[in-house]
């Protein structure tokens, strides 16, 4: 066997096809595309999820579940967290925690959660609060307070009053 004596394999080597080039090709005239049409022109694209007029699948599978309109989520801090960063008798409110990047700005507001131990009382202003979480920081001396998360009002880290309303603009 000499390399100049090596061919391909049957079928293993196939000829480009080459649109366009006259009628004897096979492939002249409208080029393989057919004959007018959204696909025989240039520029055309077939949408995502496009099967040709047939139903789409999407549109063929029935709708499931909804969405709650008053259920967003909420940022997750834990009370190991809260003890840590802050000094007994301090009030903390959920702006303080976005602020100081604990918990994310989120639609919902903050939840307080029971991951890890307090020694330090402190008054709570969140928007929610798990049982063991509010069983520990009450079992030291702690207080909660239950508010809705409004995020265009700014709070006094002092007695938790309203200080600045600022409404957004379209």
């Amino acid at each position: 066997m000499e390399l100049y004596t090596l061919k391909y394999a049957p079928g293993a080597k196939k000829r480009k096809k080459r649109v366009g080039r006259g009628p004897s090709s096979g492939h002249g005239k409208t080029s393989t595309r057919g004959h007018k049409g959204a696909q025989a022109r240039a520029g055309y694209r077939k949408k995502p999820g496009f099967e040709g007029g047939q139903m789409p699948l999407h549109r063929r599978l029935p709708k499931r579940g909804f969405r709650h309109v008053k259920r967003y989520p909420m940022a997750p801090v834990n009370v190991s967290t809260i003890e840590m960063y802050f000094e007994a008798g301090s009030v903390i409110t959920s702006e303080d925690l976005i602020k100081r990047k604990f918990a994310k700005k989120l639609k919902g507001g903050v939840k307080i959660l029971g991951g890890g131990e307090i020694t330090k009382p402190v008054h709570l202003i969140v928007q929610a609060i798990s049982p063991s979480a509010k069983q520990k920081i009450e079992s030291v001396g702690g207080k909660v307070e239950i508010k809705p998360f409004i995020s265009d009002i700014e709070f006094s880290a002092e007695d938790s009053n309203i200080i600045n309303v600022s409404k957004k603009e379209d």
